[in-house]
């Protein structure tokens, strides 16, 4: 058993999920900070409008790392199951048909976007306005997809296998090679919005180097060789069923964009789709912290069911809610104390920042409860349970957020404002539902415990 093995299955619990959430963490909201800068650069360098055609595009972002998260959440929960039970051969073949997989359907995904661009960009909501700045920026985007989602993929395999450390660095170097490009393609080279979109590309090019320099420079406990390549029916159907609601979850998010831009469209015009874009990248920021905590909460869960010891699983799952609600806290009482300080890093535009500051306000008015969806949805994701896994990552934002946001505006006369409570109300009902769902699922691993 080698060193991390071993800490997964002995090292204190509350030591061992600091040790793999902080660098968790710390890369994810590293990561979150370049949309932030994007934005930033964006706002100031080109204007609002161009922010809202970055809220159009960022949705589709959103399903090209769905696709890859997919793949790699699928595996990550097999590999780290397979390193408990010690059968290491079969976490090689789930790795390398994990690299097939993301390569198969980000070189569908570049053909399918780059083809069908301009009608995909008007069913997501871009305006006539809005529209060129999106398919400038989307159009290059598309180019760099293939690395950025083996990058994405692979990271969560790094993660699988106890190392929070390099995932981490594989983040961190992305994001810090985009900080510096932007402002160079931006002000210096006068791009604009495409040159926002080269420097994404790039510093996603050079994460994709790292990680490739790691997974075979001896770095890694996984060793893929060229006859793990080989597609296996079984591995395939693991990987995406329980991988599925990952995807679900984020590719939800971009069907929840098509309906809330066109409804943004409708009640509040280009304005306030560039309100909301804004206030989603600082909100995707301001809770990075928690979806740290539940990755490194995945390989402590996957790797002891694996190796049955279930008083382990219980433990951090209990650690991971009480962590998730307290960050969730701190996050909601900064944005609630300084919304316009942090709207008006974006731009000058004052009724822009009021606006976005109130929205800010009201949108993130239920979150510090989130954290128990968070950790329920990643806890049956790591048990290999795909069926409640994909019951909760589509439950707030498919089955509650998109029937309020179509409901309230219309059927209530609350207009826009309506719009904006539905994302509170929809935490709270998704909150409760995950309640009830997670303790089912801790007795029923109790009685595993007796069994």
């Amino acid at each position: 058993m080698n060193e991390r093995n071993f800490s997964l299955e002995n090292e204190k619990i509350s030591k061992l999920l600091m040790k793999l959430s902080l660098p968790a963490t710390i890369g994810m909201m590293v990561n979150a900070l370049y949309n932030i800068v994007d934005t930033i650069f964006i706002g100031r360098g080109v204007g609002t409008d161009a922010i809202g055609g970055l809220a159009i595009a960022f949705p589709i972002q959103m399903i090209i790392m769905a696709l890859a998260q997919m793949v790699g959440i699928g595996a990550a929960s097999a590999v780290s199951r397979s390193l408990g039970e010690k059968n290491i051969e079969r976490a090689d073949y789930v790795a390398g048909n994990a690299f097939i997989s993301v390569f198969i359907l980000s070189s569908i995904t570049v053909v399918f976007g780059l083809t069908f661009i301009d009608p995909i960009l008007k069913i997501f909501g871009a305006t006539d306005t809005l529209l060129p700045y999106a398919k400038e920026y989307l159009s290059v985007i598309f180019m760099g997809s293939i690395f950025f989602s083996f990058t994405v993929s692979s990271n969560n395999l790094v993660r699988a296998e106890g190392n929070a450390k390099a995932s981490m660095f594989i983040m961190i170097i992305g994001t810090g090679v985009n900080i510096i490009l932007d402002p160079i393609f931006i002000f210096v080279f006068k791009l604009g919005i495409r040159g926002a979109a080269l420097a994404t590309i790039i510093s996603q090019f050079i994460s994709f180097l790292y990680i490739l320099r790691y997974m075979y420079g001896g770095s890694s406990s996984l060793k893929v060789k060229l006859h793990h390549l080989k597609l296996k029916k079984d591995i395939l159907k693991e990987i995406f069923s329980v991988g599925f609601s990952s995807f679900a979850r984020q590719s939800a998010g971009s069907v929840v964009a098509i309906v809330l831009n066109n409804s943004l469209k409708f009640y509040g015009g280009d304005m306030a789709i560039s309100i909301y874009g804004t206030v989603n990248k600082v909100l995707m920021f301001l809770f990075m912290p928690l979806f740290g905590v539940v990755q490194g909460m995945q390989p402590i869960v996957g790797f002891n069911y694996g190796a049955k010891k279930i008083a382990r699983v219980k433990e951090v799952v209990k650690l991971s809610i009480i962590i998730t609600t307290i960050l969730a806290s701190v996050s909601v009482l900064i944005g609630e104390i300084f919304p316009t300080t942090i709207m008006s890093v974006f731009t000058n535009d004052v009724a822009f920042i009021n606006d976005s500051a109130n929205v800010l306000r009201i949108i993130m008015s239920a979150i510090p409860f989130i954290g128990i969806q968070v950790v329920g949805a990643t806890l049956f994701q790591s048990l290999g349970r795909a069926v409640p896994s994909l019951v909760l990552s589509i439950l707030r934002q498919v089955l509650f957020l998109i029937p309020l946001i179509l409901i309230l505006p219309s059927f209530f006369g609350l207009g826009l404002f309506g719009i904006w409570i539905s994302f509170p109300i929809a935490d709270l009902l998704s909150v409760i539902v995950t309640v009830v769902l997670l303790r089912k699922e801790m007795k029923k691993i109790s009685l595993e415990v007796e069994k």
